[in-house]
């Protein structure tokens, strides 16, 4: 449980009543009370508000904001106010202005626009969040603490230059380590004094905004160390909150696949995982659903914050479609269902002026509750006060895990080859969304986590293996485990030099097999996965594109071989018995139906089912606590659809209806299902 103060799933979102005037306000709340809310995030970007400058702070505003809220039971997610800092910070310290990619320092605007290692912000941005604390650590109102907003964004300035630095020293302790870790005998780039080396930017190792760089050990320690610096000032932030408030969780809103930071790391450092959930009108539910259990994993599966969605429209895609009807519902009780304990929305009062005001809103321009958005939003809040505390306490059970490693990503982006169509994201999805087809729940760890507790371990394009990982792996699979990964693995170390003696690296002899050559070929050529033999639901043919690794059997059965150009007859999937399991290989990048084949039948021979079988588009996902279970039934589709719960009886905890065997479910529903005879989770 986040707060032990509201023990319901919480229902609101980020308000703003400094854009509006009291009469406003008194409006604002009536709807609220219609609406169910009993959560607001508030003081997210009223930095100058609070401090008009450099010595006077005033929380009149919020003083009295709180207080209004709380007198109609509404509790506040306070938020530090630290994501942009005021116009008299910037004029007056302009180390707090970044330095962009192309070495140009930024004029004061935006927001994510204050350096992380400017000694002006940390000073003030920590001076706000003790203040705070300090003022508010005895009121029941407040709930979490929301430090700043959607940390992101890099800089290049003075600072970072000389933070850089001390972030070497501290990691290598001498230049020689640095010169054997980046490679630097290459193109003659020694270095013999710490100063000569430069942060890597357009004006130095890097092009095209940072997408591609000569010395791939040095970008990826410059992502490292800005992902260490922005996480640095929250903590900041945090501490000088515990300090007064040591049993007031701390969170900050993450961005999902938001590719910069790494947080793995983060989660370590956070309370509570909170994140925004924006996706497109197409994109794939199993996108959505995987991103809930990424941010999920962080933290070891303890549930997580929706800390934002919108209620109908965005404001900053190309084409920024209506949720339609049903879908706000539904992907709130998505998120529910992989292990939020909030809905809360960006925003509730759409705002009047500047680049958010046509960003959906519970309460729209025309000001009342008569419309669409509203009447969705009021339903929900009555539902999830019908569910008060049922749900809470209980977690997502799994026993696949699929490995998702930000520094890897990094470092495939980084490669410099040998192809430009390789997305790491889209491979390590290809791989959940099996799973998600069959009502498999997944967990999405770091390459740190313990596997003991997993059947399955799927790592898609393990190109970096990071120092005592593969000695992990192999525990694993040598202990009964079954390993799944793919081409483009075991490459590199965590340097990015390659791993010598012959591809896979260190993981050679965990999958039997040694790859002799790695071929690209533009997406668009296909080369085909031949079965000459029918393994489980694997038979006849498949397609493969984008790398085609060569490799060689070293102990490892094939399984099956390429179809064409001269690597005709080769191996493409092999499986190597290792210990007392089992480990996979799959030697290019599979078309969508072999990788729901091959998963079928790996899931088949562990006998692993999903919480119960459903027609395409119905995902069914499972809530636990002890060995009582909440089954949530999602309908994605328009249409009715169907799902089969086999011989048991639940009952659905909004309508009460009892379902069992093969039953209906309608467009775009949402079913809540409890076995009828254990109608509490204890």
């Amino acid at each position: 449980m986040i707060n032990e103060k509201l023990a319901k799933i919480w229902y609101g979102g980020d308000y703003n009543p400094e854009q509006w005037d009291e009469s406003t306000w008194s409006e604002d709340q009536r709807m609220f009370k219609l609406a169910g809310i009993d959560v607001a995030t508030i003081n997210v970007f009223s930095w100058a508000l609070n401090q008009p400058d450099e010595t006077t702070y005033d929380f009149t505003w919020l003083d009295n904001t709180i207080e209004r809220l709380y007198k109609d039971e509404i509790f506040v997610c306070l938020a530090t106010s630290t994501g942009a800092h005021p116009a008299w910070m910037a004029k007056r310290y302009p180390d707090v202005r970044r330095v962009d990619f192309e070495g140009r320092k930024k004029e004061f605007g935006g927001r994510h626009n204050s350096c992380p290692n400017s000694p002006a912000y940390q000073k003030y941005a920590e001076r706000m969040a003790d203040k705070l604390g300090e003022r508010y650590k005895h009121h029941p109102a407040v709930l979490v603490w929301h430090v700043s907003n959607e940390y992101g964004g890099y800089c290049y300035c003075e600072n970072c230059q000389k933070a850089f630095l001390v972030w070497l020293k501290n990691k290598y302790r001498t230049l020689n380590a640095v010169n054997a870790a980046w490679n630097t005998s290459f193109w003659g780039h020694t270095f013999y004094e710490w100063d000569e080396i430069v942060v890597p930017s357009g004006l130095s190792e890097e092009w095209q905004g940072g997408t591609n760089t000569n010395f791939q050990g040095l970008s990826l320690d410059y992502r490292r160390f800005q992902s260490d610096s922005l996480l640095e000032v929250f903590k900041l932030e945090r501490n000088a909150l515990k300090k007064h408030t040591p049993d007031i969780p701390v969170t900050t809103n993450l961005m999902g696949l938001y590719p910069e930071l790494d947080y793995f790391k983060w989660g370590k450092e956070m309370d509570v995982i909170s994140w925004d959930n924006y996706p497109s009108i197409d994109t794939p539910v199993s996108m959505t659903a995987m991103t809930h259990d990424l941010m999920r994993g962080l933290r070891s599966g303890q549930p997580f914050m929706l800390m934002e969605q919108t209620p109908s429209q965005q404001n900053w895609q190309a084409y920024n479609a209506l949720k339609r009807p049903g879908v706000m519902r539904l992907w709130s009780y998505q998120a529910i269902a992989h292990g939020a304990d909030t809905v809360l929305f960006f925003q509730l009062r759409r705002s009047r002026g500047a680049t958010e005001k046509y960003h959906g809103a519970v309460i729209e321009h025309v000001g009342n509750e008569h419309t669409r958005v509203f009447r969705e939003s009021a339903q929900l809040g009555q539902e999830l006060h019908h569910l008060g505390d049922k749900i809470i306490g209980s977690r997502v059970i799994a026993k696949v895990a699929i490995i998702f490693d930000w520094e890897n990503r990094w470092a495939i982006q980084l490669s410099s080859g040998p192809s430009i169509a390789l997305d790491y994201v889209k491979e390590v999805h290809k791989y959940y969304d099996a799973f998600y087809q069959n009502n498999i729940p997944v967990d999405m760890i770091s390459v740190e986590e313990d596997l003991n507790q997993y059947d399955l371990v799927i790592a898609p394009v393990l190109y970096m293996v990071k120092t005592g990982h593969a000695d992990r792996l192999k525990a694993f699979v040598r202990n009964g485990g079954t390993f799944v990964t793919t081409y483009f693995s075991g490459i590199v170390n965590e340097n990015d030099l390659v791993t010598l003696g012959g591809y896979p690296g260190e993981l050679r002899d965990l999958v039997g097999i040694w790859a002799e050559e790695i071929d690209a070929l533009d997406p668009a050529h296909y080369n085909q996965i031949v079965f000459e033999n029918p393994y489980g639901s694997l038979n006849g043919q498949y397609q493969c594109n984008i790398l085609f690794d060569l490799i060689h059997a070293e102990g490892a059965e094939v399984l099956a071989t390429y179809g064409s150009d001269f690597y005709k007859g080769m191996p493409v999937l092999t499986k190597n018995r290792y210990g007392s399991g089992e480990a996979y290989y799959i030697a290019s990048s599979p078309d969508e139906s072999f990788v729901q084949d091959l998963i079928s039948t790996i899931c088949n021979e562990k006998g692993m089912k999903g919480e119960a079988s459903s027609t395409g588009g119905v995902e069914v996902t499972a809530r636990k606590k002890s060995d009582k279970q909440i089954l949530f039934v999602l309908n994605h589709n328009e249409e009715k659809a169907t799902f089969d719960l086999g011989n048991k009886t639940f009952m659905d905890q909004l309508s009460g209806e009892t379902y069992s065997g093969t039953s209906e479910i309608n467009g775009r529903d949402v079913l809540i299902l409890k076995e009828e005879n254990n109608n509490e989770i204890h």
